[in-house]
């Protein structure tokens, strides 16, 4: 089996979740910074290593009060625990161009198992002539088994938050030579 390590290119990649708001919208938000990269065989990305590394203190929702409190200890506690990891402990295709991507997720301090679906999106080689390759990643997690505790209720008794948070991420990864 030959060995190809694979970064993520940050400029071609994005990060972003997805979270219920008052239970009739959603409110979107990204992280800026983040890292990561994968070990497969090169003809072969099935059971591929992969890992990510999130900057907690990158939030953008495009609104500087609500990332601010996201940052607090109320939400991240980013002072604290200022990274996102993921750490993939199986990739396995299941059918066509779709993937189980499953490992453990550590958002503040506590290390969870999750599964996410992946896309392949194709390979192709960019101007430089460097090999690349695109997947498209969605999964939810429940924010309260990772601590994320904040429970303020509306005046009808519901939560202003919801439980779920769906996860969206749409990644490209750069051969290295």
């Amino acid at each position: 089996m030959a060995v190809t390590k694979w970064i993520v290119d940050p400029v071609h990649s994005e990060v972003q979740f997805k979270i219920k708001h008052l239970v009739i919208s959603s409110i979107t938000g990204s992280f800026n910074n983040f890292q990561g990269g994968a070990t497969s065989d090169m003809n072969n990305f099935e059971n591929a290593e992969i890992h990510f590394s999130l900057d907690v203190n990158s939030i953008d929702t495009n609104q500087s009060i609500r990332d601010a409190h996201l940052r607090s200890a109320d939400f991240f506690d980013a002072e604290q625990y200022p990274h996102i990891l993921f750490q993939s402990n199986y990739f396995h295709k299941v059918k066509g161009d779709n993937y189980k991507l499953s490992g453990l997720l550590t958002l503040k301090g506590i290390t969870k198992p999750i599964e996410l679906d992946a896309e392949y999106g194709g390979t192709e080689r960019d101007a430089d002539g460097k090999l690349r390759i695109g997947f498209e990643v969605e999964g939810r997690i429940s924010r309260q088994e990772f601590g994320l505790n904040y429970m303020q209720l509306t005046d009808s008794g519901g939560l202003v938050i919801g439980e779920d948070v769906k996860l969206l991420a749409n990644i490209q990864l750069v051969k290295q030579e």
